[in-house]
Order: structure tokens, then sequence, then C-alpha cells
């Protein structure tokens, strides 16, 4: 079976190489470390634990998480991997002082995991939100390390697909030695792939519990001086885009952008920097870019473009509403608990699959607003605006807003990470 699963990965690995080769800034990043080929990391007494993070949202959701392994399992060193460039890029920046070692994940294949696997020598794997990778979870089995799943979830989308090969999947799992979900629908999407139930845990989402830090603070108060942002003109905030997102969120603002408020686009993938600057210059509005040096017509743009990594976080203070993105299109949405947890009125759109617990949590709350689907394209943008306008016009539907998000976080999925390290420090404890 992990025969065929090789012949398949590799299979895929070349239908992709193309993109290797024209699109290398991003999928080539970190190849040679891909294929197992890791700087020096000096091995002691010390045990390891190995977090996996995928993206930039998986790093900055393990911030809590790492804080906590540190002070409560400090016998343990600790090792993060990521998969993209921009997750490698944020881990290098916010965990530098704090882990002995920032890698990006092997191709899994037996021989990249199992140089892994033998380079850092690790005694516990955590998978943040359900990365299930077979190769390198059997390898792990084999090599004596325990595997874990930390802040797991499960969407409808991602169950079903997983049942078409449900056979692989319940064989993967057995090999996982404990499953913390965020939900208990999703322990019981996990439970009917066939894992086993005394093996999972309810422990809530960490992402709740995600504290800004001093240093974006910092960065706060650099973004607002730069770009004149007070409290007499709102700003929106246009969260972790995807195309076409941008221009549904420009049209929607016909007629107010640049009178009523001004706007900030932060898109989701750095490949698409240039060509969002390129969209903006099809409008009559002005428009400043992050990267550029600062310019005196900084404080006057109606629309600032993000264009940096990492400092999204920072800009959340910052805003009046948020629009989060991936969620105009089937793409599932990006996640809403950072810009709950800075209080603000978030809109976001029908497609939010990804996130379903934490959107029925908050819809329940009246902690945010969602459009409807929209029969028609061009009504995409109209609900949309409809959305901005009644929260612009409106200053206490935006408070109470505002109010009701942070209620949702400070609810009891406050307390997830310290049950999280509890489970992991009692599966550290067990034998066998």
């Amino acid at each position: 079976m992990y025969f065929l699963y090789s012949l398949l990965y590799t299979f895929a690995m070349l239908l992709m190489s193309p993109l290797f080769l024209l699109r290398r800034e991003k999928y080539a990043s970190g190849f040679r470390e891909r294929l197992g080929n890791y700087p020096v990391f000096k091995l002691d007494d010390r045990k390891v634990i190995w977090l996996h993070c995928v993206s930039v949202g998986e790093t900055n959701a393990a911030r809590p998480l790492v804080d906590a392994l540190i002070e409560q399992i400090p016998s343990h060193r600790i090792v993060v991997s990521t998969t993209t460039k921009t997750g490698h890029e944020l881990a290098k920046t916010i965990f530098a002082e704090k882990v002995d070692a920032v890698f990006y994940f092997p191709f899994d294949w037996k021989f990249s995991v199992r140089r892994a696997l033998r380079h850092f020598q690790p005694s516990l794997i955590l998978l943040m939100e359900t990365e299930i990778w077979p190769r390198l979870i059997v390898e792990a089995k084999r090599s004596g390390a325990r595997v874990a799943i930390v802040n797991g979830r499960l969407s409808g989308r991602s169950f079903r697909r997983y049942t078409r090969v449900l056979s692989f999947v319940r064989t993967a799992l057995a090999n996982v030695d404990l499953a913390m979900m965020q939900s208990k629908p999703d322990a019981d999407r996990i439970k009917q792939l066939g894992f086993d139930e005394e093996k999972i845990a309810v422990t809530g989402n960490i992402k709740f519990q995600n504290p800004v830090t001093a240093a974006e603070t910092g960065l706060t108060d650099e973004l607002r001086d730069r770009f004149g942002i007070t409290n007499d003109e709102p700003l929106i905030i246009a969260a972790s885009t995807h195309e076409p997102e941008e221009r549904y969120v420009i049209e929607s603002l016909e007629g107010i952008l640049g009178r009523d408020c001004r706007l900030l686009i932060a898109p989701r993938h750095p490949e698409r920097f240039d060509s969002v600057a390129n969209l903006l210059s099809e409008y009559s509005y002005s428009f400043t870019r992050r990267s550029s040096a600062p310019a005196e017509h900084d404080k006057t743009a109606d629309v600032i473009l993000l264009d940096s990594i990492g400092e999204l976080r920072a800009a959340y203070p910052l805003a009046d509403i948020v629009f989060v993105g991936g969620s105009l299109i089937p793409h599932g949405g990006q996640s809403i608990l950072e810009p709950a947890a800075e209080g603000k009125a978030i809109i976001i759109g029908p497609f939010t699959h990804n996130f379903e617990a934490v959107m029925s949590e908050f819809l329940r709350n009246n902690a945010v607003r969602q459009t409807p689907t929209a029969p028609q394209e061009f009504q995409i943008s109209e609900r949309l605006s409809e959305e901005f306008s009644d929260l612009l016009e409106n200053p206490k539907k935006r408070l109470e807003l505002s109010a009701n998000a942070v209620s949702v976080m400070d609810g009891s999925n406050r307390g997830a990470t310290q049950v999280t390290t509890e489970h992991l420090a009692d599966l550290l404890t067990k034998r066998g």
C-alpha cells in the first residue's frame, strides 16, 4: 500500500515539476532541505520535539504552543518545520530565540523522511491542523517517535476526500498516538475515519490564544505613522485575499473609497503582490505599497498595498472593519480569529468550509457578518458593498460586532493551549 502511495506521490511531483522551474521562487525554496539535506544539528542529551506548521497561518497559531512547551516541558528541545517559503520566513523570525532549528518539511518519500528523522532524532512529532503525511507518520513510528495531531480540524470537504481512500487513511492514522481536535465535529469526523476513540481529545482551538507581541505593537505604530491612519477616517482591511477578491472589494467600495474610508489590501500569497499592484493601477484611486520607500503621499493614499510578509497581525489594530478573504470564492476562507482578537468588525464571504466550527460559533453569537451566496458574479460586489456601507454608516453596529467578537475570543477556548500542553506532557511520559 505504501509502495503504491509512493508511486502516486512521485507521479504527482513529476506533474508539478514545471512549476518548480517556472516559479522556483515559490515552489523550489528549500528544495535541498526537502530532499533531506539539512544544516548541521548538534544532538545532545535532551530529547527533541518536532513541530510541523504548513504555512503562515499554522505558524502564527503555533506561537502560544511553542511558548507553553518551552515553559512546561523545558527538558525538550523544539525544532519547527514548514512547507511554504512564507511560513519558513515567518518561523525564522518569530521563533528565532525560542527553537533550535527551523527547516523545510521533507518530501514524503522514504529516503527524504528517513534522512530528516536521523538528522533531528525527534521523540515526538506534532502535526498542526491534521496534516496527514503517511510516509512521515509510519517512518516516525518505526524510528520510535510518537506522533500527535495538534489543533486538529477536519472540514466536511476534507473528510469526504479522505473517505475516498479510507483504507489507506485508516492505516496511516493507526500510527498516530494522539489526535487533539478543535471541536466535537472535528473529533467525530476523525473517529469515522477509523481513528481510535480513546486517542482523541477535544482541546479547543489554540488560535483563540495568540497574544500580540511587543514587536508587533511597535510595528503597528510604525504603520500608523507612515500611512497617516487616524480615527477620523475609517480604515477597511481586506485580509488574506485571493484572486479575484481584490477586484470585488474595490468595486464594492465604489463611491465611498477615498471619500468615506481608506482601504488596506493584504494579498494571501506574496507572488501576487505585483499583479495586485497592476490591478490597482487600473483604477483612479491613489495607492501606495508598503515595500516602496516612504513618501509623503503614503499618508493620503486611498489604498495601501501591504506587500510584506508577517505584518498583517500588526495592521489589524488600525482597522475599523476587516474583510477576511478566501471566502468570496470556493477556497473555503481564511481564519477570522486574529482580527477578532483585536475586537474588529468582521465581514466574510459565503465560502467558509475551512473553518466550520469557528464560523458556527461566531455566527451564533452575532460576532461576524457573512455575505450570502451570489447567483451572479456582479452580485458578489453588490452584497459586499451592502455590508461595508451598513457598518460604515452605523458605528454602533460596528461596536456590537467588535464586542461580540472579543466575547467569543474570551470564552472557553482560551484554555486550549494549556489543555494541549497537558496532553502532550502525559503522552511523553507514557511507556510503549
